[in-house]
């Protein structure tokens, strides 16, 4: 089986969020199962800065409206692929600033989803499945039902798209629509219209030959209203073509008893190097330098669906708690402008960090005592997966994959990994951290707790295996 994952992020080429982490995963973990996997990517100029790549000789030519855009592949080791168009990609950013969107956001994904279809050929590269991601590869799958349906290249090439965030869509004005190449009459209520805009991700729900998005419970919440983001109708139509296949971590890089970036390794039978990575996180951040202090950690996207509008009005009594905070993440102005506030208040309690730093990252996952991710909704979310990998305690709502991979400590059987509420406020927040606060103090219960935590398995080889599975079913659909 070939399999094409296509994406506009992978570790460690670019990201902005999970979907980068998750088609990293899924294309080294479909390699060591025997499968040819392919990946391809923008080339971004992150990327050409940083990796020595390879030019194949082969170019394309991609239509775009009235226009013909040039375009070279590149490739790193002939499994991942890069398509070059400096026009649209030689950017400092993926998709636009903290301020804004690129303008051009619509050309730049409309031409990439094609080019991938036209590399592939030019590669002579033909895949069995095209895994698409987010909007950014919606319309792959439409075009191989449209202006691709009689391509013999593509006669025997499946496609499923995985949602991986509905709230991200990809929608534009309808005056662009004429740079598909698609016809007119696509542009309904059954088609790509979505309330007098182009929706490209509703291109690949409408189109794909399966669904899949990343957790059960997600796949579920998706096609009610409260989670539908609109499109609840048109999920509840395809009800019977979503799978939800949750997350996993890659554990040769998120592994306590191998981790470079670490000050000292640690494991379920000797938790004593995380006191001294406590110890270190402690001094990186200049914040209260008492061990005993509970730290409570985010690593997020700063945004209203991570949860940080709840945070914010509790922040002061978390330190009044005697709880140190450290924050890494970037995101929305107004949380980087109140979050900046704060932390210069409460400076000897509070470190804020604003943008992404991996090494940095995996220090707080071994250092923190509590992992706080209170998201509005979370289709799976890796970082409660990452932390209790780290024996740091999640404190999760419980929505979409925090519900599949959380449970519910309880001190009275000492079962359970994590602390988990449902409504969302502030003091329903406030008031699940302060349970958490209290069982921190029982030393015994919390090391009970992080074992626990730690023994967790949510490795990608039962993912990857669940999504050939699928791939064999969209195959056979396409048959």
């Amino acid at each position: 089986m070939k399999i094409l994952i296509a994406a506009s992020e992978a570790v460690p080429f670019a990201k902005t969020g999970g979907l980068a982490d998750v088609t990293s995963a899924l294309h080294k973990k479909f390699g060591k199962l025997g499968k040819k996997s392919y990946l391809v990517l923008p080339l971004y100029k992150k990327i050409r800065k940083e990796f020595k790549l390879k030019d194949t000789k082969v170019s394309i030519t991609v239509p775009l409206g009235n226009r013909i855009i040039k375009a070279c592949v590149f490739t790193l080791d002939d499994s991942v692929y890069f398509i070059d168009c400096p026009e649209f990609f030689d950017r400092d950013e993926l998709y636009g600033t903290s301020q804004n969107d690129y303008p051009d956001n619509a050309s730049r994904f409309i031409f990439f989803s094609r080019a991938i279809l036209e590399s592939c050929k030019a590669l002579n590269l033909k895949p069995d499945i095209i895994h698409c991601n987010e909007w950014q590869t919606g319309l792959v799958p439409l075009y191989l039902k449209t202006l691709y349906r009689n391509d013999v290249f593509f006669s025997k090439t499946a496609s499923i798209i995985t949602i991986h965030n509905l709230g991200y869509q990809g929608l534009f004005s309808a005056f662009l629509m004429n740079l598909t190449g698609l016809s007119p009459a696509l542009f309904t209520p059954e088609g790509i219209e979505f309330y007098g805009k182009m929706n490209f991700l509703k291109a690949g729900l409408i189109s794909a030959d399966l669904i899949t998005t990343v957790s059960n419970t997600y796949a579920g919440e998706i096609s009610t209203k409260e989670y539908g983001f609109g499109l609840d109708g048109l999920l509840r139509k395809r009800k019977s073509d979503i799978r939800g296949i949750i997350n996993g971590i890659d554990y040769d890089e998120w592994n306590t008893e191998k981790d470079k970036y670490i000050s000292k390794k640690y494991s379920v039978n000797d938790l004593s190097g995380k006191k001294q990575c406590k110890l270190q996180l402690i001094k990186e951040c200049s914040i209260n330098p008492d061990p005993k202090i509970p730290i409570i950690a985010i690593i997020s996207r700063l945004s209203a669906q991570k949860g940080i509008d709840l945070f914010l009005p509790i922040i002061e009594s978390i330190i009044s708690e005697k709880a140190n905070i450290v924050i890494l993440g970037k995101g929305d102005d107004i949380f980087h402008k109140k979050l900046t506030a704060a932390s210069k208040k409460y400076k000897d309690m509070l470190n804020l960090t604003i943008g992404f730093n991996d090494e940095f990252a995996h220090r707080i996952y071994s250092g923190a005592d509590i992992f706080l991710m209170p998201s509005r909704y979370e289709p799976c979310g890796l970082g409660q997966i990452i932390a209790m990998r780290y024996g740091t305690i999640p404190v999760v709502r419980k929505t979409g994959g925090l519900a599949d991979t959380v449970s519910e400590f309880n001190t009275g059987n000492d079962k359970g990994t994590g602390f988990l509420f449902s409504e969302y406020t502030p003091n329903a927040l406030y008031t699940v951290l302060k349970n958490a606060l209290d069982t921190y103090k029982n030393e015994n219960k919390w090391q009970k707790l992080i074992l626990n935590a730690m023994r967790t398995d949510f490795s990608w080889e039962n993912s990857a295996r669940k999504y050939i599975e699928i791939y064999n079913e969209a195959i056979r659909l396409k048959k």
